[in-house]
């Protein structure tokens, strides 16, 4: 080896699949091999290890990360030293079978054993290793992840899920709830909001289920929207058997708390809905938005929506049709039940083929993007809120941003800068996306 080869510095780079929280936590990964001398590197090709942080909730997102993960095996071999990882989900829920499919893999990390990743690579072996034990105590809390630039920061207030819902694998990857002390949530944010950030948005499987001591997550909110009154303050996820009362009065009360809840309802079906150990009805859920929509003006309420559950019948998948024209949500994620095995639902028998499954997410995705639109042209005319993110992507003289509702507004504009909240007008909408130009802010 050549004396500048053992002076180099090391490079990694992660690619991430999947939820923010992800995102969050490749942060972290980044935050702890920066603090042990490692560099970031732009491209796998810049780097000595390569990282892929992996996602389980559906089986399209680990056939993705699988297939980019093979293509990387060949990375590993053109050049001597270089090292590929798996970690997150699938790495915790498919640790044996990566090791076969996979042996390229250098090593393989659950959610719960990044802090082992510096002393893996700096330990020289080049043998597998994989660390998959959950541990329920883990919070990562005392870490500093290492954030993009920009104007938004994710941080997370807990971590794990105990809410079981049959179809999903969470639980087993991620652990049982934990949640992290307000004094370090707190300390985290001062942190983003000396480095500039403007929006943050805060993470959890279930935020709904907060709890530190006498603090619960309305009370946690509260504290975080006083502490810096010029970031705008975002939260996911919630869950409608959660959703109290009070985090509804602290939301409307908070005026940085942006006004956007997404609350998941997956079915509009009573006995999907209970297959599914959701733990609420229809009833309760049309309830629960009726009352956001009254106790918070001008609230967005987005969803997740999931077609061709075990059992599902027709009259079951016309109950979530007619949830959706009933609601009509801002935005809804939509896909099809896909199994995850050691789920409650994979032992449940399949009762539609993937063209009926295929058949019925094409409709409800018909159907929400009509209504995502109406709601959008609904704005026209209107004057709106910004949040300037950047330029952009398809003109440069243009920018754009979020309102605090969440929808995205591309306009134009002079004396603009990312975080500065901006006064538009909406003229027209172009496609799914309001269009409009800054003019003087109301005083």
């Amino acid at each position: 080896m050549h004396p500048d080869e053992a002076l180099r510095q090391p490079y990694f780079f992660i690619e991430t699949y999947g939820c923010q929280m992800n995102k969050y936590d490749s942060e972290l990964l980044a935050g702890l091999l920066e603090a042990q001398g490692y560099l970031q590197a732009g491209s796998p090709d810049e780097a000595d290890t390569v990282i892929v942080n992996t996602c389980s909730v559906r089986e399209h997102a680990e056939s993705r990360a699988l297939g980019r993960i093979r293509v990387l095996a060949g990375w590993r071999k053109k050049a001597p030293g270089r090292r590929l990882g798996v970690v997150g989900c699938m790495a915790q829920r498919m640790s044996a079978e990566l090791r076969t499919a996979c042996p390229d893999v250098d090593f393989i990390l659950g959610p719960d054993a990044y802090r082992s990743l510096p002393a893996i690579l700096g330990n020289g072996r080049h043998g597998p290793v994989t660390a998959a034990r959950p541990d329920h105590r883990e919070t990562y809390g005392e870490i500093v992840p290492r954030r993009s630039s920009g104007i938004s920061a994710w941080i997370a207030v807990m971590r794990g899920c105990d809410n079981y819902c049959s179809y999903c694998i969470v639980p087993y990857t991620r652990g049982r709830e934990r949640s992290r002390p307000e004094s370090e949530i707190l300390k985290e944010f001062r942190a983003v909001s000396e480095s500039g950030y403007r929006e943050v948005t805060l993470l959890g499987q279930n935020v709904n289920s907060y709890r530190d001591g006498g603090t619960d997550f309305a009370g946690l909110l509260g504290r975080i929207a006083r502490a810096d009154r010029r970031i705008w303050i975002r939260f996911m996820t919630s869950h409608p058997k959660d959703m109290s009362d009070v985090l509804l009065d602290t939301i409307a009360g908070e005026p940085n708390v942006c006004p956007h809840i997404h609350l998941p309802v997956q079915s509009g079906s009573d006995r999907i809905l209970k297959r599914m150990n959701r733990k609420y009805t229809r009833a309760h859920y049309l309830d629960l938005v009726d009352k956001i929509r009254r106790r918070i003006g001008g609230a967005a309420v987005t969803t997740d929506v999931m077609v061709g559950f075990p059992g599902e019948t027709e009259n079951d998948f016309g109950d979530t049709v007619s949830l959706l024209r009933d609601v009509r949500f801002d935005e809804a994620y939509m896909y099809h039940y896909s199994v995850r095995p050691g789920t409650r639902a994979a032992r449940m028998r399949e009762t539609l083929t993937l063209a009926d499954k295929l058949h019925r997410l094409d409709e409800i995705i018909r159907l929400q993007r009509r209504i995502s639109l109406e709601i959008r042209q609904s704005m026209i005319g209107k004057r709106v809120v910004v949040l300037p993110e950047g330029r952009s992507k398809k003109n440069k003289s243009e920018w754009m941003g979020k309102t605090p509702a969440g929808h995205v507004v591309v306009f134009s504009g002079q004396s603009v800068r990312p975080g500065e909240p901006v006064s538009v007008k909406l003229d027209e909408c172009r496609g799914a996306t309001p269009r409009g130009r800054r003019v003087p802010s109301n005083r």
